[in-house]
């Protein structure tokens, strides 16, 4: 019988899954599996009669013994060690990451005749952690604050006021031009404040006609227009416990700004076409690249509820404001956008660079990515010179045509003369012209409309 259960232990040594190696009181190895053999590159024979010092573990001090001054491993002083993490040396010389656990074997009489250890490799784990640790390095993360990059004066100013207003659960209204990342301030602010654990609902007002807006953001009933076939919950009643994300607040329809009121206000929502009130426990984070306070002025937005949403306003400063933060973002979307498309990462020479730092960037940050796509694709691995760069950004002369955001345009600039000449540039794309512009489609369409002019002005 004992002979059975000896092979049956031999079995399960040789077959589980972490590495096993056994020593005496001197330290000096018995037995190991041939897991060790494997993750540290030494055959059994090679181990077998050797201190175990022979793997350099690096949590394994060495201590004299008072009677015979020989060494042997520190298991035996300290009785034992549970799930430690160090590092061993391979027979080739490579680090070797495990998790050790050890335990002294003790005789009948509870004589310790040796001690054994289990050694979990980790080097998958600690490999892993690399990649992790290079791609932020890559992306720059060490530089910057909640995903959002930067370290210029006007940015670290923005980050503390986030984290402010993050404490709070008063509206939040971020103002900014097209593609500095009004959006990422939002997501900052909810993972940041008390309601992290609940959801954060996004809805863009620009991108929705006003009665699926509506419907999008109270919900309606069955049969409350052409097409209800069904109930279907609204976005504020979605984002109960959360906070919620208004995305260019300042197209808000008239009567869509006075059911948004009384959200803000009454804390309750009216499905469309029902008239029983819903309540809603929400965080109001709204965003518009407007000027709120001139479309007061104007008529076009309700004073009150600007007020409402306006509580603590966050600016997030452009691109052409924070020109140090240029080479930073130069370096990180690079390698952001050629490790998504798996191609080598090339230089940006010093001539292109300060082409990239002097222009002012009117679509901002989605701009730039715009213009590292398109050089990357023509610098084909090469360093990116200035000619790879999009014409638009080496036209010095043309370049004042580009300042601010075609909503409030400086020097007393013409937003159709901008928007006729995005779309001359752009061959009459309306997809391109707003890229240049750093504005959506639909905005730029919106506008469009609004400026008169005809979807058939430029041949498609």
């Amino acid at each position: 019988m004992n002979e059975e259960l000896s092979n049956y232990w031999g079995t399960i040594i040789e077959t589980m899954q972490d590495g096993l190696m056994v020593v005496d009181p001197a330290g000096v190895i018995v037995s190991v599996n041939p897991v060790v053999e494997s993750i540290t590159g030494y055959q059994a024979r090679e181990l077998i009669g050797q201190s175990c010092a022979i793997l350099h573990c690096d949590m394994c001090s060495q201590v004299r013994r008072e009677a015979s001054q020989d060494q042997h491993c520190s298991l035996f002083s300290q009785g034992g060690l549970r799930r430690c993490r160090c590092t061993l040396l391979r027979k080739d010389g490579s680090e070797l990451h495990v998790l050790k656990s050890a335990a002294l074997l003790k005789d009948g009489s509870g004589q310790v005749v040796g001690g054994v250890e289990t050694l979990t490799d980790l080097s998958e784990v600690v490999e892993k952690d690399r990649v992790i640790d290079g791609i932020r390095a890559e992306l720059g993360l060490r530089d910057s604050f909640e995903g959002i990059l930067g370290k210029s004066r006007p940015m670290r100013e923005m980050f503390q006021l986030i984290e402010s207003a993050a404490d709070s659960l008063a509206p939040v209204l971020i103002l900014g031009e097209s593609g500095t990342g009004k959006e990422l301030v939002a997501g900052a602010i909810h993972s940041l404040g008390p309601r992290a654990k609940g959801p954060l609902v996004k809805v863009n007002c620009a991108a929705l006609n006003q009665s699926l807006l509506e419907s999008e953001l109270f919900g309606h009933v069955k049969g409350a227009f052409t097409g209800a076939e069904r109930e279907r919950m609204g976005r504020f009643q979605a984002a109960q416990g959360g906070d919620f994300f208004l995305d260019e607040v300042g197209d808000l329809p008239a009567t869509t700004q006075v059911k948004l009121l009384r959200v803000l206000q009454e804390k309750v929502v009216e499905r469309v076409g029902d008239h029983r009130p819903l309540p809603v426990d929400i965080r109001l984070i709204s965003a518009t690249n407007h000027d709120l306070s001139a479309l007061v002025r104007e008529g076009r937005f309700r004073e009150d509820l600007y007020y409402r949403v306006a509580v603590v306003p966050i600016r997030v400063p452009p691109l052409r404001e924070r020109r140090e933060d240029i080479p930073l973002l130069v370096e990180a979307l690079s390698a952001r956008i050629c490790k998504l498309s798996g191609k080598p990462e090339p230089e940006v020479g010093r001539e292109a660079m300060n082409r990239l730092v002097d222009y002012h960037w009117p679509g901002n940050v989605r701009e730039l990515i715009n213009a590292l796509e398109y050089a990357l694709v023509l610098a084909r691995g090469k360093p990116i010179s200035p000619a790879h760069l999009p014409a638009h950004l080496l036209d010095r002369s043309d370049s004042r045509r580009w300042e601010g955001p075609i909503a409030a345009p400086p020097s007393g600039q013409d937003p159709r003369q901008d928007i006729l000449a995005a779309l001359r540039q752009a061959g009459g794309k309306r997809v391109e012209a707003a890229k240049l512009l750093g504005i959506s489609r639909v905005t730029l369409w919106k506008r469009m409309r609004q400026l008169g002019i005809s979807a058939n002005y430029f041949a498609e």
